[in-house]
């Protein structure tokens, strides 16, 4: 069958990438609108560990966190407990009147807010308080233009949380995870034995594995916005098949989530943001990459999604071409062969 020819392909891709240091261990995930179609798992848990991945095993999201929140998010909009023009500082009361505060939910969801982008706020903010004390103090560029900002999406899961009283890690399994049936994500910690190691952290001084990577999301307890959740490629699937079908949300917030107006989907990165995606995937695809070594895209023009899930990470962040296996992974899954 040709689905089993491709998904043959992708280990090939996988597995040579492996070989070449790029991580440890993968997941992918492939589908449409009708369900699961392909899943595979290549090497192991760590280079220190050979235990195999499985299906069991749970990878750091990390950015991949963010449309997940997202959605949440979107999901009490409908319900009216927010509102897409809603400025931070009229959800969050006891923030100071500073320019972070003057941006609002649907600026901050398409990363046009003029928030600031990487900002390693932990290593002057060691404690959760003071950090968020910081983060809302942030300098902020006028408005209209796309920076990538894991700031700003911490900003916008503490407005989730004062708006439904409910904690972030709460709120997401109400909201999306129970109803897609995503029962192996969650945030962390969890057990190191069920997770798959990322980076041997100069940080931290061990090889974290079970707790979150990124260093902003430790000292917020590792419950955030931006980053913070593990979890599986055929959960992810889950979530991807739902989405495609459509009626997971409101119909004009599910129209603003693929950004069919604008071009500027709510919580996704636009398909020209997503530059390894091959030309066989349609203008309108949407997708997130997660700096661990994660990635989740959803085309609902050519009704497929596609998860790949790997610690490039693992043992440390330095670039090794993790970025080429990824493209070799989606060209693949998006070939004509692959349906």
């Amino acid at each position: 069958m040709l689905v089993d020819h491709v998904s043959a392909r992708v280990r090939e891709a996988l597995e040579y990438g492996r070989v070449q240091g790029r991580y440890s261990g993968a997941s992918w995930a492939w589908g449409s609108s009708k369900g699961l179609e392909a899943a595979g798992r290549v090497g192991a848990v760590s280079v220190d560990d050979p235990q195999p991945v499985t299906e069991q095993h749970l990878f750091d999201l990390a950015s991949v966190t963010k449309p997940l929140v997202a959605l949440a998010l979107l999901r009490r909009v409908d319900r009216g407990d927010l509102r897409l023009d809603q400025r931070v500082g009229e959800v969050l009361t006891d923030w100071p009147d500073t320019p972070m505060a003057r941006t609002d939910l649907r600026s901050l969801l398409t990363h046009t807010s003029g928030a600031p982008g990487p900002t390693p706020l932990f290593r002057e903010h060691p404690h959760r308080e003071d950090l968020l004390a910081a983060l809302s103090r942030l300098p902020v560029d006028p408005p209209g233009q796309w920076r990538y900002s894991s700031m700003g999406y911490i900003t916008l899961g503490l407005a989730a949380e004062h708006a439904t009283g409910m904690r972030l890690d709460d709120l997401l399994a109400q909201e999306v995870l129970d109803p897609c049936g995503m029962t192996r994500t969650r945030y962390g910690p969890v057990p190191p034995e069920l997770a798959v190691a990322t980076e041997d952290c100069p940080w931290r001084g061990h090889v974290v594995r079970g707790s979150v990577h990124d260093e902003n999301a430790e000292v917020l307890g590792g419950i955030a916005g931006h980053a913070g959740l593990f979890g599986t490629a055929d959960d992810l699937g889950r979530l991807a098949t739902i989405l495609l079908r459509g009626g997971f949300l409101a119909p004009d917030t599910e129209r603003a989530m693929w950004g069919k107006d604008d071009g500027r989907p709510l919580g996704w990165w636009s398909r020209e943001r997503c530059t390894y995606l091959p030309d066989t995937a349609s203008e309108r695809a949407v997708g997130h990459t997660g700096f661990t070594g994660t990635s989740l895209v959803l085309d609902p023009e050519r009704d497929r999604w596609v998860c790949l899930l790997a610690n490039r990470v693992h043992p440390s962040r330095e670039p090794r071409g993790f970025e080429q296996t990824r493209a070799a992974v989606h060209a693949l899954a998006f070939g004509p062969e692959a349906g």
